[in-house]
């Protein structure tokens, strides 16, 4: 299979996305979750930085062009339905806009209450100019 023709094994939905799950390629911390389309999947795989479909702006992102917090592509596996993608990456810095290493940092519990158990590493103020 050709370069042109690897989005051709993704099974995009119905608005020619893929979610994508990426994970810190030696620890297997998961990071976060975002979307792609097929021009984020193949700019990812040509360029090896990783690049996402933002959703509510309706225009590539690439990882980190904001906040400097890049995404580093080590390789890009596909799932057994071929409709969701796991992105091993090497992670710069944090990964979650709230300034947490992963966006997964809070937990629900049994009583129905959430707590975090991450902390903020980053003031996202400083991450994002604001």
């Amino acid at each position: 299979m050709s370069k042109a023709d690897t989005t051709a094994w993704i099974s995009f939905d119905a608005e020619g996305l893929v979610p994508a799950i990426a994970q810190q390629h030696d620890t297997g911390e998961v990071l976060m979750l975002a979307w792609m389309n097929r021009e984020a999947v193949a700019e990812t795989l040509a360029t090896g930085r990783v690049c996402y479909w933002s959703r509510s702006r309706r225009q590539l992102w690439r990882k980190g062009e904001t906040s400097g917090q890049v995404q580093r592509l080590i390789e890009m596996r596909l799932d057994c339905d071929s409709d969701a993608l796991l992105l091993r990456v090497e992670q710069t810095g944090v990964a979650c806009h709230t300034g947490r290493r992963s966006c997964f940092y809070r937990q629900l519990q049994a009583d129905g209450q959430e707590r975090e158990v991450l902390p903020v590493k980053v003031d996202p103020d400083e991450l994002y100019g604001e």
